[in-house]
């Protein structure tokens, strides 16, 4: 499972993703304000 995590001020949010090409398509919607991390 690919998660991808957004920051916001004071908080934050978490997505999950089945394959890495939807994780990364969404990743790049957030600019610098998130990370991708992989988890079994």
């Amino acid at each position: 499972m690919w998660v991808v995590t957004v920051f916001e001020t004071g908080t934050f949010r978490c997505f999950e993703y089945d394959t890495k090409e939807e994780a990364v398509r969404a990743l790049q919607t957030y600019k610098n304000n998130a990370i991708l991390s992989f988890t079994k």
